[in-house]
């Protein structure tokens, strides 16, 4: 491959087109660099479209102590990333490019019209303007023995020298949009440390539901609940009973918690309050009242609105004595443990955890092992769960890389 643009351009190869690489093309092309970006896919950007299919939260409202939070034990190294670009710059720059934004009623970020592509399309127009040359159906194969990227494409295969390398390739789940970590053994075969890669965002299964669980309510949404491990304070939110256990937005919040216990004690064990709004005592005063020739089951929706699914599940994790003792019932209703026994394969997740660690680089993202190669995304060792805080640190981590890329390309 030759490159026919002017020769006082240093050039830059970025490896993958999710948010992390696109938003380093961007920090690299204004700044006069040339730039290549390859992407294995057909299109770039495809697993930020979908996200866009359920609304597309970009981010979050929320004051700053609980959002850096929200990353756990990295949240030191993300504040790092987002002192230059945090959740309301990553806003303002939405609306420079044309796409309104709002907060919903959760806190969560939404562009006005709920859809990804018209921020992508907006986005790439303005990568090409400066310059940004994308190439699909082009996928990254590692390093020949000279040192140069072997990167394959329909026609054959290029051997890329340029005089920095971005990698931005993702983590390990949802292989069919990209991500899927093929990454991995080239950079610990270069001696860079990275974490094994774990789902995050996952739902997770039980040991079995009962035939007649599964049949009735399998897909069915747990709706206003909170949800908690022992000795953590509940959080209220939905999730959903799937054929294997339990998967949802509620369930995503506590993914690392649950998925680090199970790596403990082969087991996690949740605590599901069906009715948060409504004290225990309440509700054992409400249980207590005759119920005459009337089922239990009726008994329950009468006095506590109580049925459906959120019955179902009360019935399957409960034994008789308790189901027919109303103070025993009533700390079931507000405490229902469900053990949990594996997260979903990893392919399934949303997000994955692992990655390369971030003692790996230095202050500009770039491998100590390797000069003149940084890294960027989800492919870092960080995790967060879902609400704009994934997006948000993608973002983030690319312009933070490309910016290091431009202060070696300068030293």
């Amino acid at each position: 491959m030759t490159d026919t643009r002017a020769p006082h351009r240093p050039h830059v190869v970025i490896i993958g087109g999710g948010p992390a690489g696109l938003m380093a093309a961007e920090v690299l092309g204004q700044a006069g660099v040339a730039v290549d970006l390859y992407d294995a896919m057909p299109s770039v950007g495809r697993k930020f479209l979908l996200a866009g299919v359920g609304g597309m939260n970009i981010t979050h409202s929320e004051p700053y102590p609980a959002f850096i939070s929200r990353y756990a034990e990295r949240s030191a190294e993300i504040a790092g990333l987002l002192e230059g670009f945090d959740a309301d710059a990553l806003r303002q720059w939405i609306h420079d490019l044309g796409i309104e934004t709002f907060v919903g009623s959760s806190g969560r970020v939404f562009p006005r019209d709920m859809k990804a592509a018209p921020l992508l399309r907006a986005w790439l127009k303005r990568l090409r303007d400066t310059g940004v040359v994308i190439h699909t159906r082009h996928r990254w194969l590692g390093w020949n023995a000279d040192g140069s990227l072997r990167v394959a494409y329909p026609q054959g295969e290029l051997a890329l020298k340029p005089a920095a390398t971005l990698l931005a390739l993702g983590g390990g789940s949802w292989a069919r949009l990209g991500s899927d970590a093929a990454w991995l053994p080239w950079l610990v075969d270069k001696g860079v440390q990275v974490a094994p890669l774990q789902a995050a965002n996952s739902g997770f299964e039980v040991h079995a539901w009962s035939d007649l669980l599964k049949d009735k309510f399998a897909g069915a949404p747990l709706k206003n609940i909170a949800l908690s491990l022992t000795g953590q304070a509940p959080r209220l939110g939905e999730c959903i009973v799937t054929t294997q256990g339990l998967e949802g937005s509620l369930v995503y919040a506590w993914s690392a918690q649950i998925r680090e216990a199970i790596n403990r004690a082969g087991s996690a064990t949740v605590l599901l309050d069906l009715l948060p709004n409504r004290t225990v005592d309440n509700i054992q005063k409400a249980l207590a009242k005759p119920r005459g020739s009337r089922s239990m089951a009726k008994h329950l929706h009468s006095q506590l609105g109580l049925d459906g699914v959120k019955a179902a599940l009360l019935r399957e994790l409960t034994d008789a004595q308790t189901f027919a003792d109303p103070t025993l019932l009533a700390q079931a209703i507000k405490a229902l443990p469900i053990v949990l026994v594996r997260p979903r394969p990893l392919d399934e997740a949303i997000s994955s955890a692992g990655g390369v660690v971030f003692e790996a680089m230095d202050q500009r993202l770039m491998l100590k092992e390797l000069p003149g190669v940084f890294c960027a995304g989800e492919m870092l060792d960080w995790e967060a769960p879902t609400g704009g805080y994934l997006l948000t640190a993608c973002f983030a981590s690319g312009r933070k890389a490309g910016l290091g890329v431009l202060d070696w390309l300068k030293n």
